[in-house]
């Protein structure tokens, strides 16, 4: 295919170039079509079995730059930074390691930050991130990792650790005893105000959530503080610079298996740099945005985290870090403040932190799994695409406000609740992987294909080490533990999560065969895409079973991303509704 082609296409009309009907580009087994939208002047090249480009978002356009820091800052910044040091120190062995794992935990998230911002400036007028950036690296075979990649993200579209950890933090504000049931009550209550909070406006929901993480951002920022005025001395805390003497005492006996599980925590901690990505096609001017405000984001919260740590470190000593039944913040605030008003300031923080993350979650993952659904290869298209009647994506928050009161109201405390969420992780690795291969696959096919090249690109050897360090993510859970194979986080084989969630991934793949592969066969049809318009301006593609023969007729009449070819652009046919 010629350079030619797409400077002819690049030279087209602004109005043609944001038309939902462009011409297909053949280039042998996978077809291209090359669409934009209005939150953009460049173009999206794609593969034509990808979702449709929804030229005007129904979604409106409410995310700036601001939003896109607090959408990843809200995100990252939960409960991780407060709970997580103590695992990640008994996993180094040692304070100054475990001030190395958060620097290289940074280094970690800024690589595959930078595979997904090349991603989003191939694609810059497409929400949903993995979702689009998986389907476009592995077109092939039709539908595999669209199908694979929708089926596990609703299985793990829940959010019922954070809601229970935010329902603790709220019984400790409020300094009452709590049974399991009622834990899990709040944290159904908790979790209905935060769905209710985001349904009825998109605009006013993201400057809301905008609104907890400035709070957010002051908490740690107050804490950073603190933490410096105490290891220069001026507070009551005797020897702050006892843990920073002999940093590294200790280091010797850490163990391959602690040192992943202290990676897995601090990768949780920084969790959510990804999140605006979930949304670019709701930000005008998308990749000159996400270029500086992401990145800003990650370096923002990196830096408060490691400062943060400095101050615990500088509060408390190493045991009482290990040891204490407490969150580290909390001895931190014991120590620096002394008193019972302080400890109840932190948990109101705490739970504002919380609630802010559940918000940011939903927000992000509720566009994944609406773009899961103009794939169509789930069932009840509408129902996962329409943002009817309030201009939000009500569908997908309903089903992630479904999937979490399962998950809070079934599994019992204790090992049952730690393998679901430690379950809900490892897949997301194998698909953090595939992601930074697919960009590289991604830049052959662009390249050869003479694609004009994208605002942004990664550095190759940002790319590489999100490849090898998302393969080490993947291979190091399955290191045994040195105190035996019921020695891990549970009571059973340590590494079940690892391999149950494998093992759903696979039982997706096999679905995907059955549906697309074997039941087509003996039903005597095929599956062939057409465009489904509604009246809210939302576009998707409805996966339509063509009798085998009809289908010479069907691609006479369709393109391959399913338009008909004798209809104009805009056309309401009967069919295409």
């Amino acid at each position: 295919m010629g350079f030619s082609l797409f400077t002819t296409k690049e030279q087209t009309s602004e109005s043609d170039e944001r038309s939902d009907h462009a011409s297909v580009i053949d280039a042998g087994s996978l077809q291209y079509t090359a669409e934009g939208g209005a939150n953009s002047s460049k173009l999206t090249y794609q593969e034509a079995s990808g979702a449709p480009i929804e030229v005007e978002s129904p979604l409106g356009y409410s995310v700036g730059a601001i939003t896109v820091v607090f959408l990843n800052l809200s995100k990252m910044i939960g409960t991780g930074v407060f709970s997580t040091p103590s695992s990640v120190l008994r996993g180094a062995g040692s304070v100054g390691l475990s001030l190395i794992y958060w620097v290289i935990g940074y280094l970690m998230a800024f690589s595959s930050l930078c595979v997904y911002m090349e991603f989003a400036s191939y694609f810059p007028s497409r929400s949903g991130s993995e979702v689009v950036y998986l389907e476009q690296s592995y077109p092939r075979p039709r539908y595999f990792f669209p199908t694979v990649f929708a089926v596990q993200t609703v299985i793990f579209s829940f959010s019922s650790s954070n809601a229970v950890v935010l329902a603790q933090y709220l019984f400790e504000l409020a300094e009452s005893d709590y049974t399991d049931w009622k834990l899990k009550g709040v944290a159904v209550a908790s979790y209905t105000v935060a769905v209710l909070v985001l349904v009825f406006d998109t605009k006013w929901s993201m400057r809301f959530a905008n609104a907890i993480g400035v709070i957010k951002l002051i908490t740690l920022i107050f804490i950073a503080i603190t933490g410096l005025i105490v290891l220069g001395g001026h507070t009551a805390v005797k020897d702050p610079k006892l843990n920073f003497r002999n940093a590294f005492e200790g280091s010797a006996s850490a163990s391959a298996y602690g040192a992943t599980n202290a990676f897995m925590k601090v990768m949780f901690s920084y969790a959510g740099y990804e999140n605006a990505f979930n949304v670019v096609n709701e930000v005008k001017n998308p990749i000159k945005t996400l270029r500086w405000s992401a990145p800003l984001s990650l370096l923002l919260t990196a830096t408060l985290y490691i400062l943060a740590m400095i101050g615990y470190f500088a509060a408390a000593s190493k045991e009482e870090i290990l040891n204490s039944s407490e969150v580290a913040a909390s001895i931190f605030f014991q120590k620096v403040f002394g008193s019972n008003g302080a400890s109840r300031a932190l948990n109101f923080l705490i739970c504002l932190c919380a609630f802010g993350n559940l918000l940011a979650v939903l927000i992000g993952q509720s566009r994944m799994l609406r773009e899961c659904g103009r794939q169509g290869v789930l069932p009840w298209t509408k129902f996962w695409t329409s943002t009817r009647p309030f201009g939000t994506p009500l569908g997908p928050y309903f089903i992630k406000w479904l999937l979490t009161i399962v998950m809070i109201v079934a599994p019992p405390a204790g090992d049952a609740f730690n393998f679901v969420v430690d379950l809900s992780m490892y897949p997301a690795n194998a698909f953090y992987f595939l992601l930074a291969v697919g960009l590289v696959i991604t830049r052959y096919r662009r390249q050869k294909l003479n694609i004009p090249r994208s605002e942004y690109r990664a550095w190759d050897i940002a790319v590489l080490f999100s490849i090898l360090s998302n393969l080490y993510m993947l291979i190091a859970p399955w290191y045994p533990p040195t105190t035996g194979a019921n020695g891990g986080d549970v009571s059973f084989w340590y590494a079940t999560y690892c391999a149950v969630g494998l093992g759903i991934i696979g039982a997706c793949a096999i679905y995907y065969f059955v549906w697309i592969k074997i039941l087509p066969r003996y039903g005597g049809y095929e599956y062939r895409q057409s465009i489904l318009h509604l009246d809210d301006g939302a576009t998707a593609h409805s996966l339509v079973k063509v009798p085998n023969d009809q289908i010479a007729k069907w691609d006479d009449e369709h393109d391959a991303a399913g338009r008909l070819r004798h209809r104009v652009a805009h056309s309401t046919s009967s069919e295409e509704k």
